[in-house]
């Protein structure tokens, strides 16, 4: 029988049932800094420390004043927010803020960056995946448009007798008695297969555990198969490359790259020269994972990645969506690595903690102007999020970037106690990853675990959640898991995390531990 209207669920169902069996099933009323708040059975104000802080999204926190009170101000002043088609100054002021930061902490920026606005970090990322393959097919028009010429001037040589084919052509007609001299036959194979190789899309570059977004083409880049998988046939292919090989990515990328042929005549020969076909369309990088552990890129791995993307002269996408605005101790987290990109994305504290927004930035040398009017979007560029977003550079830049000093001071504080943990529970914790307010720890594989309530969960994926619950049940501390694994926690807590939030993360940490030591599953659940 089904429920009646008015206790049917239409929004949520599985998710919020999900989360009552992880122990996460709770609804926050309020927030301010790094505390979510939550009403009890007693009517009773819960606070908790937010570790999450909205994936990242939350370099100063939940509802910091200073943003707060720029917001009102926005609204009562009556700023026009949707003004679609007309100048609007705020998109310029904001995009020549990035281009200082950028030439401060990038080097080689050159003319600088054009900045194409959007909502949210994955539509951001398929911006990018759109601008690239305008690039692409601009550099593919050119190489056909030669290789044309190429093939009629051969052609009329051949009809004039004035040219003959070559002794080793390379390539070679599938079928032959068709009635073609060896010449017409050598022609048509080349546009045969010439044919076949410009129908077919092209090919991006991720790394394994890559993260850049769940809509339709972005979910690609997406390593996790989970969510890829079922949306293959929707999107472009995708080679995922090892992060922490360096050496073996030039050769990986040498499997993925295709030949355009060339018929070419020289002193009255014609043959067939391939010529590098531009199947690749960029190569989408984190500079730290967040899928993977909050790994960060080593230089070796930055090196490879910019060799492979000159090699091949596909543009190299970095993806600051998670580890941009400051969380890592720069505005740029590729910065630590010396990664230069062509393309740059960012999201995430853009908006303020109140606001969508995003951006991506492509390098003048490579921006298409036409892009400016061939992608639009009706809710890009507002002026109620770009009035916030300028306000959040405008504090992160602050008495000398003191922000980006709080970033990289707070989290040394809380990786040295993430890292007692490990030391004191070496059986437990198997590494603490990441840097500045971007860290993970990761816990030693638990699905031969003697204890049901430990071994089942792990077994399945789910670990980190039941922990997560228990440390919102026990500790009133808000974490979750690191990417889909599940055996590891995330801590991107805001700028505002104090030594009293780290002490009892690493108390929390330490009673979680125990637990997993002592095969005390029954703790863990309700």
């Amino acid at each position: 029988m089904s429920r009646p209207l008015d206790e049917q669920v239409f929004a949520d169902r599985v998710l919020n049932d999900w989360l009552d069996g992880m122990g996460l099933g709770i609804e926050y009323t309020r927030a301010e800094g790094n505390t979510l708040y939550f009403t009890d059975g007693d009517g009773q104000e819960v606070a908790v420390l937010d570790h999450v802080c909205g994936f990242g999204a939350l370099i100063f926190g939940h509802h910091d004043p200073e943003i707060v009170e720029h917001a009102k101000s926005v609204l009562d002043r009556q700023i026009p927010v949707f003004a679609q088609l007309s100048r609007q100054s705020h998109a310029q002021d904001l995009a020549a803020m990035l281009n200082a930061i950028l030439r401060r902490e990038v080097p080689d920026t050159g003319p600088g960056y054009a900045a194409i606005f959007a909502n949210s970090g994955a539509e951001a990322i398929e911006i990018c995946m759109k601008h690239a393959e305008l690039e692409r097919q601009a550099r593919v028009a050119k190489l056909v448009q030669e290789v044309d010429a190429h093939i009629e001037a051969a052609r009329q040589a051949l009809r004039e007798g004035r040219a003959t084919v070559g002794e080793d052509p390379q390539v070679r007609p599938e079928q032959s008695g068709d009635g073609l001299d060896p010449g017409e036959a050598l022609i048509a194979e080349v546009e045969r297969r010439n044919a076949a190789l410009l129908a077919r899309g092209p090919v991006y570059l991720a790394l394994e555990h890559a993260f850049h977004g769940k809509l339709v083409a972005s979910v690609q880049l997406t390593r996790n198969p989970v969510w890829r998988v079922p949306f293959a046939s929707l999107g472009p292919s995708t080679v995922f490359l090892p992060p922490d090989r360096p050496e073996a990515m030039k050769a990986a990328v040498e499997g993925v790259r295709e030949s355009l042929w060339d018929v070419v005549l020289d002193d009255g020969v014609v043959n067939a020269v391939a010529r590098d076909y531009p199947v690749i369309g960029a190569f989408f990088v984190e500079p730290v994972q967040g899928a993977n552990g909050m790994r960060p890129l080593t230089e070796a791995s930055a090196r490879a990645i910019r060799a492979v993307c000159d090699e091949v002269g596909c543009p190299l996408v970095v993806d600051e969506i998670h580890s941009g605005m400051g969380r890592t101790g720069a505005f740029f987290a590729s910065s630590h690595m010396g990664l230069r990109g062509d393309y740059y994305t960012l999201a995430k504290s853009l908006g303020g903690g109140i606001a969508k927004n995003s951006v991506a930035l492509f390098h003048r040398d490579r921006f298409r102007p036409e892009f400016e009017v061939i992608h639009s979007s009706t809710f890009a560029k507002d002026g109620f999020s770009g009035a916030l977003a300028r306000k959040v550079l405008d504090m992160l830049e602050a008495e000398g970037g003191r922000a980006y000093a709080r970033a990289a001071e707070r989290g040394d504080r809380l990786r040295e106690v993430l890292e007692s943990v490990r030391a004191e529970f070496p059986d437990v914790v198997d590494a603490v990853e990441g840097i500045g307010l971007m860290l993970g720890l990761e816990f030693t594989d638990q699905s031969q675990a003697s204890s049901d309530p430990i071994g089942e969960p792990a077994r399945a994926g789910t670990l980190g959640y039941v922990i997560a619950g228990y440390v919102l049940r026990e500790h009133r501390i808000r974490v979750l898991p690191v990417g889909p694994a599940g055996n590891s926690v995330r801590f991107e807590p805001s700028v505002h995390l104090t030594d009293e939030d780290i002490a009892r993360t690493g108390a929390a940490l330490r009673d979680v531990c125990a637990i997993l030591r002592h095969q005390e599953g029954h703790r863990l659940v309700r």
